[in-house]
């Protein structure tokens, strides 16, 4: 007597760790744009880079503990794909920076959606994906809504195009590559956390100080701190601390398209928060259009990607070996006819 299917429970189980994750990385990632929006508007501490390296730092520190407590478990991943990592990462955060600067606000939203299409020519080139034809209209409609509602003047610069360039494309081999660490080395986000946090920490706070002090014309150290300023700023930390976390296992659980999809979700929720907690300017009918058809094309992608042939890895046919028989011939051809679900 056979026993019974368990495909069912597993599938529940995995639906709610994957929604539980989700919602983690929304929560973490509006609180930290919130507690960040307050701290820069508000106190006047507008030093993002040197902000993010002692994000890092609190990163690092919650990674020693958890080692310390048995929590994390040794692994290995060689210190060169560490290097490449946190390079990805290093650029990703200065071009930002570098770009918002250079940039109009609208170039810079435009250059933020682009992430999108080149993430998705990483995975089309590096672990041949293919996406069927409503999956790539999804995506395309998430780009249009959240396009519409955030993109509004657009001016551009040969310098501020660079930075957006190498942003762009740093960030999408970021997040690709955080995907690909996990997968190769078969490592989980606090491992992958624990060997790149320190590194990123260091580099960060080296070159914070001066790259801050170039698009602000202000010191960081001179800064007047105060117990309320100080305040946010570990507020800003503790809550950095779950924002890498979440990322890191939505993107080993997902892949780096679906993390990018999805996260224009926050996109609209900061919106909507800020609307609500720092006055309603700006606000119209064109930004609530388009905060509709990014949410629809959202529900689109969940619903596209997750249906066979969504979005599937492309497996070549491999040759058969003339000693196989006529039977093993045709099951070796059907096994290949299965894409592998990603």
């Amino acid at each position: 007597m056979s026993s019974p299917s368990k495909g069912p429970g597993k599938t529940d189980n995995k639906a709610v760790i994957d929604t539980a994750a989700w919602a983690f990385n929304i929560v973490t990632s509006v609180g930290i744009i919130m507690a960040n929006k307050a701290l820069m508007a508000k106190y006047g501490f507008t030093f993002a880079t040197t902000l993010t390296g002692l994000h890092f730092m609190a990163t690092t520190m919650m990674t020693v503990i958890l080692r310390w407590l048995g929590y994390i478990q040794p692994s290995h991943l060689p210190f060169s794909e560490v290097v490449k990592f946190v390079l990805f990462a290093s650029f990703s955060i200065v071009g930002m920076n570098v770009s918002l600067m250079w940039n109009s606000v609208g170039f810079y939203q435009i250059a933020k959606l682009s992430m999108i299409p080149v993430t998705c020519l990483l995975e089309i080139v590096f672990d041949k994906i293919r996406y069927s034809r409503d999956t790539r209209l999804s995506i395309g409609l998430v780009l249009v809504g959240v396009g519409v509602c955030t993109v509004t003047d657009v001016s551009v610069n040969a310098k501020g195009f660079i930075a957006a360039f190498v942003a762009v494309w740093s960030t999408s081999l970021q997040q690709y590559y955080v995907h690909h660490l996990q997968r190769k080395y078969t490592i989980g986000s606090f491992n992958l956390l624990g060997h790149t946090a320190p590194v990123q920490a260091v580099s960060l706070l080296l070159v914070g100080p001066f790259l801050d002090q170039l698009l602000t014309n202000k010191k960081v150290y001179a800064y007047d701190y105060t117990l309320t300023s100080v305040f946010f700023i570990v507020l800003s930390c503790i809550i950095a601390i779950g924002t890498n976390l979440s990322q890191f296992i939505c993107i080993g659980r997902f892949s780096a398209v679906t993390f990018q999809v999805l996260g224009h979700m926050k996109t609209i929720l900061v919106l909507i928060l800020g609307f609500l907690f720092f006055g309603r300017e700006g606000l119209s009918l064109q930004v609530i259009m388009g905060m509709a058809i990014a949410i629809m094309g959202m529900i689109w992608y969940g619903n596209a990607s997750s249906k066979p042939g969504g979005k599937e890895r492309w497996t070549p046919t491999p040759p058969v070996s003339n000693g196989k028989t006529e039977d093993e011939t045709d099951l070796l051809l059907h096994a290949d006819d299965l894409n592998e679900k990603v």
